[in-house]
């Protein structure tokens, strides 16, 4: 979709009060752009894989919003109009900067996917494992320094969430990367799932850590299209690597006891579990004592792939998601198997834990970094 995205150039000051005023116009959805850096407290809390550049400090700021083509070129003009007279109103109390407003058209997808490829650079994801932008291996402006046994992950489309470098994917990768070489002693041909594939960086460094099949499902199609174009630009053919879109709480249910004579309830919950969907980087608010009480409620699509047990099933998510899925991952493990949850946050992860424990799991291994943790548990 082709969407008219008006910007407004303002200062630190006027953003907040700004901002309240397009919400009273109807504008939903606001962009806030400045050149305050981040406090290492703040950065730590944001579960943020984009690499922060940049250390300039002033006061400008710009307010972006984007409007659909419901909007016609007259009612986009008086809009514009009102904010001129808002930051004249509000230019008597404080400072609001030039006020110029921008206007121009943009595609969501493609605007997103040229802008972050001027942040997103070689890294190295964990010990021997990189991830490569594939614009990146001709710039000669790349002086990023590869190892001779480097296992590389190329990624050509950044359309979903998801590069790689933020602590919960490193954790996750070396309970996978332990994990594998573990079995790897036992049989052959280990198979895992990666739900919540995101771009496909743990699905593509799983089959590099010797993984003979990978299975990445996401809720989200633009997911599973990146991770497609990714898991081809390093090399790998869909016999060892293939993705799939869809929601493993498709269909979850909640006890109709509950929900009796409660419409208001039922409508509650519908939206909780529709923010659970497994997927890229969506949160819920579900609670374990709502996801233990099941009644069907239609959510989602079942995955199009024919169900099977893996050795290893991988949920780089958030807790929100993993405590219900920790009810329905046990019928996708292979006895033995080994279900490796991270995305999870020092306040929540006693609730994983006993969510986990709840569904019959033991957990075999915990790593943390900073404020976040990663989980190993079997049944």
């Amino acid at each position: 979709m082709i969407w008219k995205k008006i910007s407004v150039e303002t200062t630190i000051h006027a953003v907040d009060l700004l901002s309240e005023f397009l919400s009273e116009q109807g504008v939903e959805g606001i962009m806030i752009e400045d050149n305050q850096p981040l406090t290492e407290d703040e950065i730590r809390e944001m579960y943020v894989d984009i690499p922060l550049v940049g250390d300039a400090q002033d006061e400008s700021a710009t307010v972006s919003f984007f409007l659909d083509n419901s909007y016609s070129d007259t009612d986009i003009e008086k809009l514009a109009e009102s904010i001129r007279e808002e930051l004249k109103r509000l230019e008597e109390f404080l400072p609001v900067g030039s006020g110029n407003i921008d206007m121009s058209e943009t595609s969501d997808d493609t605007t997103w996917n040229d802008n972050f490829k001027n942040y997103f650079k070689p890294v190295r994801l964990y010990k021997d494992i990189v991830i490569m932008p594939v614009w990146e291996m001709d710039d000669p402006d790349n002086d990023f320094v590869l190892n001779e046994d480097d296992k590389i992950i190329k990624i050509e489309s950044v359309m979903a969430f998801g590069t790689g470098t933020h602590e919960t994917t490193r954790l996750c990768l070396g309970l996978i990367k332990k994990h594998i070489n573990d079995m790897s002693h036992i049989k052959d041909d280990i198979s895992l799932m990666d739900v919540g594939c995101g771009s496909g960086i743990l699905s593509i460094a799983s089959v590099l850590l010797g993984a003979g099949y990978v299975h990445g499902l996401d809720i989200d199609p633009q997911a599973v299209e990146a991770s497609r174009i990714n898991a081809a630009a390093s090399g790998m053919s869909e016999d060892r690597i293939d993705f799939s879109c869809g929601n493993l709480l498709a269909g979850n249910m909640i006890a109709e006891s509950y929900l009796e004579n409660n419409n208001d309830a039922l409508d509650e919950i519908k939206n909780k579990v529709e923010k659970a969907s497994i997927g890229s980087g969506i949160s819920s608010v579900l609670s374990p004592e709502e996801a233990a009480k099941m009644v069907d409620i239609e959510n989602g699509v079942s995955d199009p792939v024919p169900m099977r047990k893996y050795d290893i099933v991988v949920a780089n998510i958030l807790a929100d998601v993993i405590i219900p899925l920790s009810s329905v991952i046990k019928d996708y493990l292979e006895d033995g198997g080994v279900f490796i949850c991270s995305g999870i946050s020092d306040n929540r992860v006693d609730d994983v834990r006993i969510a986990l424990m709840n569904n019959g799991f033991t957990i075999i291994d915990e790593e943390h970094e900073n404020e976040w943790h990663a989980l190993a548990a079997v049944l």
